[in-house]
């Protein structure tokens, strides 16, 4: 494994063309590992989780004791109020630290590709948001005890959260990577997905659509661009080619900017 990752020539500094081979692989488990460490060092990790986890699952077993049905789709309902706080904290420094501290040059010189330290950086924030995720399982283990839920909605539920998450953790990363503060950053990132969020309101949609009602602006934002359609596809057990092309189109575009923006800052 390190003889093939020892063959790799440097990338040239204006392309973001995807690292083939082992070697490739392994630059982007190492960045992966150093960033997770960093975040559980800092204990970034803990207090995002436990805040997390506290905070969600307070809400919605508050919820559950005065419906009493047994789902998690107020659970579900929760998380695009929830996430555009929690996923900051996590992407939030991934780039912006590293510029504050000048630790990216470094970062830079170290034999791997812009992208393999993205998706290194990418991948440790994935982790972290797994973690805050398996946070819920005890609602799950006390609604399968408690009667028969809808197994496919709570898997499509949690197909929705992934997806979600994963998506705005590349806006964070991009973000994160054009800011040297980190409460820039966060504030940036927050709003970002606040407004992908809100776009999917029928509220804003009325009144876009009202504001130009020739060409209907909030419709097309609605089902271009916000993540509400297809995320709540996902979570009512619709499992569908467009949803998971919407996610993982609009992921890879972040991402693949976050890598050029660090390939202009190394050159």
């Amino acid at each position: 494994m390190s003889a093939a990752g020892g063959g790799h020539a440097p990338a040239a500094a204006g392309t973001a063309s995807i690292p083939r081979g082992p070697g490739a692989l392994r630059g982007v488990l190492v960045v992966a590992a150093r960033e997770l460490a960093g975040s559980f060092d800092s204990r970034i990790a803990y207090v995002t989780t436990i805040a997390f986890v506290v905070l969600a699952n307070s809400i919605f077993m508050n919820e559950f004791f005065l419906t009493g049905t047994v789902d998690m789709n107020g659970y579900f309902d929760l998380m695009p109020l929830l996430l555009p706080v929690f996923l900051p904290a996590i992407t939030m420094r991934l780039l912006a630290e590293e510029r504050k501290q000048r630790t990216l040059e470094m970062l830079l010189t170290m034999p791997i590709r812009p992208l393999q330290a993205v998706l290194g950086k990418y991948l440790a924030a994935l982790a972290l948001y797994v973690l805050l995720l398996a946070g819920s399982l005890p609602i799950v283990a006390m609604l399968l005890a408690l009667g028969d839920p809808d197994l496919g909605l709570l898997l499509g539920g949690y197909l929705g959260m992934f997806c979600f998450g994963a998506q705005f953790l590349a806006v964070g990363m991009f973000l994160s990577s054009l800011c040297s503060d980190q409460i820039v950053a966060f504030v940036s990132t927050s709003v970002s997905v606040f407004l992908f969020v809100l776009l999917g309101d029928e509220r804003v949609v009325a009144v876009l659509d009202g504001l130009f009602p020739a060409s209907q602006p909030g419709t097309w934002l609605y089902e271009r661009v916000s993540v509400m359609p297809h995320y709540e596809a996902l979570v009512h057990g619709v499992l569908g080619v467009p949803a998971l092309l919407y996610f993982a189109g609009f992921s890879a575009l972040f991402l693949w900017a976050t890598a050029r923006a660090l390939e202009r800052h190394r050159a």
